[in-house]
C-alpha cells in the first residue's frame, strides 16, 4: 500500500507527502472524539442496562428517533464540510466564512423545526414502533421521545460547528469540547437517573450517600439535553477565536447560499432519513417475532457495543471527506482519491482487529452490561457475532461515503442505501424472519417465510452491511465524484 501522495506546491513544484501523516494529522482527534462517545453510549447504557425491562424496550424503539434526528444533523454538516472545505483549499477565507455562517443559521431553523416535528409525533411513534401488548415501554418512549425532542436544536448546532471546524482542518477543537459535553452528560446521568443510595468506601470505614432524583430513563434524556445545550453554546463561543469568525446573532439564511448548502444536504438528508425508516421497519419485523420486546432490547445494546467496531471508520471518515473537499478545491483530484484509498485501507485494518476480540468476549461484554437478563444477554451475542462478520465491508462504506459526500456526491451514496436497504434489507427481514403465512397488521399475510424469528433479521442486517461495502468501494474507483461543483 503506497502512502506517498505526489503533489504540486504553489508554484508548479513537485513535491511529495505522506499520505498515512496526512490523513491521521486530521483523523486522530476524531477517532479520540468517536472513542469518548462509544465510551459514553457504552456508559449511558450501562446505566439504562440495570432499568426495568420497559425502559430497555423503549430505549430500543426510541432509537430509531435518535438516529433519525443525529443523522439529519449530520447531513447538514456534510453541507458545511464540504463547502467550507473547498474555499479553504481553494484559499478563500472570505467564502469559508460565509459558508459557515450560511450553515449555522440552517441548523438553527431546521433544529428547531425537527424538535417540534418529533414532539408531537412522539405519540404516535412509540405505537407504530413497539409491540401493543408492552403498553408500559410505550408510555415511556412517548415520554422519552418528547424530552429528547429539547436536545436537537443544540445537536444541529454542534454538528454544524464541528463540521465547518473540520472543513478548515481542525478536528482538535471538537475533539475537546464534545469530550467536556459527555464528562457533564456521565456526571448528571450517575445523579438523574438512580435515587439516592450509600456507597461503602475504604473497606467500609467510610459511608458516602450518592444524590439521586430516580428520574430513570427519563433522567437519562434529560442529562443528554442539559449537556447538549452546554456544549452548543461552548461551541459558539469558541468559533469566534478561528479563522471563521464569530457566528453569534440570528439572521435568516440567503436563498442563494440555503441552495448551495440543501443541494449536497438533501440526498444526504434522504439517505439518513431511508437509512433510519428501514431500521423501523426493521425494528416492526422485531415486534412480530417471538419474544419481541427481548429482541428490541437487545439490539440497543448490540448497536451500543458494534459502535466500538466502527469508531475509528467514523472519524477517518470524518477526515477524508475534509481532504477529498480541500484537494478538490486545490485542484488536485488524484490527490483526493489517493488520501480517500488510504483512509479507507487503515479504517478497514482497524475495523478488523476490534471486531474480532469483539466476536470472541460478545457473552462477557453483553453480560456486564445488561446485567441478569439471560435471554436479552443471549440475543445481543447473536446480533454482534453476525454483525462482526460484515463490519469490515461495512467500514469501508462507511469511509468511502463520507469522502465521496467531502467531494458534494452526496447522491450516489444515498442511492447504494435505497437499493441496499429497502431493496435488499427490508424483504430480507420479512421473509427470514417471520413464516408463511404470518398476518403482518392482522390482514396481509406473508406468502412465504422462512420464520427464523430474530436470528432471520440479524442476517439481513449483516448481508446488506456487507453488500454497502462492496457498492461503496465500486462506485468510490469509478471516480465520477471528483467532477462535483459545489
Amino acid at each position: 500500500m503506497s502512502t506517498i501522495v505526489e503533489s504540486t506546491d504553489e508554484l508548479g513544484t513537485a513535491a511529495s507527502e505522506n499520505a498515512t501523516s496526512v490523513v491521521w494529522k486530521l483523523a486522530w482527534p476524531a477517532v479520540v472524539l468517536n472513542s469518548l462517545q462509544v465510551v459514553n453510549q457504552l456508559l449511558d447504557r450501562g446505566f439504562i442496562g440495570h432499568l426495568n425491562t420497559d425502559a430497555l424496550t423503549a430505549h430500543g424503539g426510541a432509537i430509531n428517533v435518535m438516529f433519525l434526528m443525529f443523522s439529519l444533523a449530520v447531513a447538514v454538516a456534510t453541507g458545511a464540510t464540504a463547502l467550507v472545505s473547498r474555499a479553504f483549499g481553494a484559499d478563500n477565507p472570505t467564502e469559508y466564512r460565509l459558508a459557515s455562517r450560511q450553515s449555522i443559521r440552517v441548523a438553527i431553523i431546521g433544529g428547531f423545526l425537527m424538535a417540534a416535528i418529533t414532539a408531537w409525533s412522539a405519540t404516535s411513534v412509540s405505537h407504530i414502533v413497539l409491540p401493543a401488548d408492552d403498553p408500559g415501554a410505550i408510555h415511556l418512549m412517548t415520554r422519552f421521545v418528547m424530552v429528547y425532542a429539547t436536545c436537537i436544536p443544540p445537536i444541529y448546532v454542534i454538528q454544524t460547528l464541528a463540521g465547518s471546524l473540520r472543513g478548515i482542518g481542525d478536528t482538535k477543537s471538537p475533539m475537546y469540547i464534545s469530550g467536556f459535553q459527555i464528562l457533564i452528560h456521565m456526571v448528571l446521568n450517575s445523579v438523574l437517573i438512580f435515587p439516592s443510595h450509600k456507597v461503602a468506601m475504604f473497606g467500609g470505614l467510610l459511608n458516602v450517600t450518592l444524590p439521586g432524583a430516580d428520574m430513570g430513563l427519563i433522567g437519562a434524556c434529560t442529562a443528554l439535553s442539559v449537556s447538549a445545550w452546554i456544549s452548543a453554546i461552548i461551541y459558539l463561543c469558541f468559533v469566534a477565536k478561528t479563522p471563521l469568525g464569530s457566528l453569534w446573532g440570528f439572521h435568516l439564511p440567503e436563498l442563494q447560499w440555503v441552495t448551495r448548502i440543501l443541494r449536497i444536504a438533501i440526498p444526504a438528508a434522504m439517505m439518513a432519513t431511508l437509512r433510519v425508516l428501514s431500521l423501523t421497519v426493521f425494528t416492526i419485523v422485531l415486534a412480530m417475532v417471538p419474544h419481541g420486546s427481548t429482541a428490541i432490547g437487545a439490539m440497543s445494546t448490540g448497536f451500543a457495543i458494534e459502535s466500538v467496531m466502527f469508531m475509528p471508520s467514523f472519524g477517518l471518515s470524518v477526515a477524508a471527506g475534509a481532504l477529498v473537499g480541500q484537494s478538490l478545491g486545490m485542484k488536485r483530484p488524484e490527490r483526493a482519491e489517493r488520501l480517500g484509498w488510504i483512509a479507507s485501507h487503515h479504517g478497514a485494518l482497524v475495523t478488523f482487529s476490534l471486531a474480532v476480540p469483539i466476536f470472541v468476549f460478545a457473552p462477557n461484554i453483553a453480560s456486564v452490561l445488561l446485567g441478569d437478563k439471560p435471554e436479552m444477554v443471549a440475543q445481543t451475542i447473536t446480533l454482534l457475532r453476525y454483525l462482526c462478520a460484515t463490519e469490515t465491508l461495512f467500514a469501508y462504506a462507511m469511509i468511502v461515503f463520507g469522502a465521496m459526500q467531502g467531494a458534494g456526491d452526496t447522491i450516489r451514496p444515498m442511492w447504494i442505501s435505497i437499493f441496499a436497504l429497502w431493496g435488499v434489507r427490508v424483504p430480507l427481514a420479512f421473509f427470514l424472519a417471520l413464516p408463511t403465512g404470518y398476518h403482518i397488521f392482522h390482514w396481509l399475510a406473508m406468502p412465504f417465510g422462512l420464520g427464523w424469528g430474530a436470528q432471520g433479521a440479524w442476517t439481513s442486517m449483516a448481508f446488506t452491511q456487507g453488500l454497502q461495502g462492496v457498492l461503496g468501494l465500486i462506485l468510490f474507483k469509478q471516480g465520477a465524484w471528483k467532477t462535483m461543483k459545489v
